[in-house]
């Protein structure tokens, strides 16, 4: 009963549009009055302090960090600039040009919403400058975006790390390869669109144009490498390893004299926003979980699931549908912390490994971004295009074949996700 009054109120307060913070918030705090512990509402602030009260959680504020200095000293546009030299000239090239670009920045960036606001602005300008459709711009940019988890340093990998009781490094390692099979299939498809309509071509710059802009462009580049080369070798942790990545960029800033102390002053504000609400629904997710527990729901699912499901790839299918549907409506964050709890006595049962579990699943949430009517990567594209959203949905629409095939691909060939992590770390014992 506990469980069904806390998704019923839940599910409520979402439709009559209640923060998501303060909708988890009230439903736990409304299930544990209905349930009889009126009287130990103290445990409530207790499960929460005792969600946010990990080490491995202080490397979100400073990944965060990172990405929105990215953005502030000016690096999005020289990432772009060196995209465009390498790729440009191909058919469909700035389409092209901006998932490269989508690729680079993500080392930076480790979230979609980050790498649209960071990016979106320049590659829409350059593509409606050079011909192509707002609708079309608008579409590459946010389906472009959905690589940015997948790279290091990922703030979504490292909250399913924290929830899954899983190793950050390898959760970093296990998103490269998902996230090139993403951005080379998009490629392929703008290439397959190049075939059936105009666009417009660029020039291919020479190697001079290519030099100068790969010197800019690499060195914003060195942040995700500081990052994943202090964790596997050991001589940091992910959190330290933030630190320096941090500092990094704002010695790059200092460097190329584009850094203020009034960019410093946003960026820092901005990432205690974003950490503040990340931290809460943690807190109450742990709380939710604690209150699931006590009905033992993920055990009993994970009791009875396995003899109506058999087949371990039907099982993922399930989950990956319902995942997409949820994240029609809510937040992919949300969505791991409510799930994940409830989902990881099943994952271990079917024999599935929880690193290659973590990347299925975050294919099917990050498609949230993408799907109306939530989609707040559509929002923010027709926001910066300046364009209705209908419009862009109708343009991302064909997007969802090559996207549906990657998400397939994950869910049937799990060495796609656990190859690069068993080849540098070994095989999880």
């Amino acid at each position: 009963m506990i469980a069904i009054g806390l998704f019923t109120a839940f599910i409520v307060l979402l439709a009559i549009r209640v923060p998501i913070t303060a909708a988890i918030g009230v439903a736990v705090a409304g299930a544990l009055i209905t349930s009889g512990f009126t009287g130990q509402l103290w445990i409530l602030p207790m499960k929460v302090l005792e969600g946010v009260s990990n080490s491995s959680l202080l490397a979100i504020p400073f990944f965060i960090f990172a990405g929105n200095l990215m953005n502030s000293v000016g690096m999005t546009e020289r990432i772009f600039n060196l995209a465009n030299a390498l790729v440009g000239h191909f058919r469909a090239g700035l389409a092209q040009v901006n998932v490269l670009a989508s690729v680079l920045l993500a080392g930076g960036t480790g979230a979609a919403v980050a790498d649209i606001a960071g990016l979106g602005a320049v590659e829409i300008k350059a593509m409606r400058e050079n011909g192509y459709k707002a609708s079309f711009a608008g579409a590459i940019t946010v389906v472009s975006s959905i690589v940015a988890p997948f790279i290091p340093p990922s703030v979504p990998l490292v909250v399913y790390a924290f929830l899954s009781n899983t190793s950050v490094a390898r959760m970093f390692l296990a998103g490269i390869v998902p996230a090139f099979l993403i951005a080379g299939a998009l490629m392929l498809f703008n290439r397959f669109l190049a075939t059936r309509q105009e666009f417009p071509q660029q020039p291919r710059a020479s190697l001079k144009e290519i030099w100068g802009h790969a010197i800019t462009g690499a060195a914003a580049l060195m942040a995700p490498g500081i990052i994943m080369i202090g964790i596997l070798t050991g001589t940091t942790t992910a959190s330290e390893a933030g630190v320096l990545a941090c500092s990094y960029i704002i010695l790059l800033g200092i460097i190329f004299r584009s850094i203020s102390w009034k960019a410093v002053w946003e960026a820092t504000t901005e990432t205690m926003l974003i950490t503040s609400m990340i931290m809460i629904i943690i807190g109450f997710a742990n709380s939710m979980g604690w209150l699931l527990a006590i009905e033992q729901i993920p055990q009993t699912l994970a009791a009875s699931i396995p003899d109506l499901v058999e087949s371990t790839l039907f099982f993922l299918v399930v989950v990956m549908a319902s995942v997409l549907i949820l994240g029609c409506f809510i937040d992919g964050v949300t969505i791991k912390l409510l799930l994940v709890p409830i989902l990881l006595p099943l994952v271990d049962t079917y024999g599935i490994d929880r690193v290659h579990f973590g990347i299925v699943l975050q294919m099917s949430i990050i498609l949230g971004i993408v799907t109306p009517p939530l989609g707040i990567g559509l929002y923010i594209v027709s926001r910066i295009a300046a364009i209705p959203v209908e419009d862009v949905v109708r343009s991302v629409i064909p997007y969802f074949l090559p996207l549906g095939i990657v998400l397939f691909l994950l869910a049937a060939i799990p060495q796609i996700s656990l190859w690069l992590p068993n080849l540098i770390m070994g095989p999880q014992q």
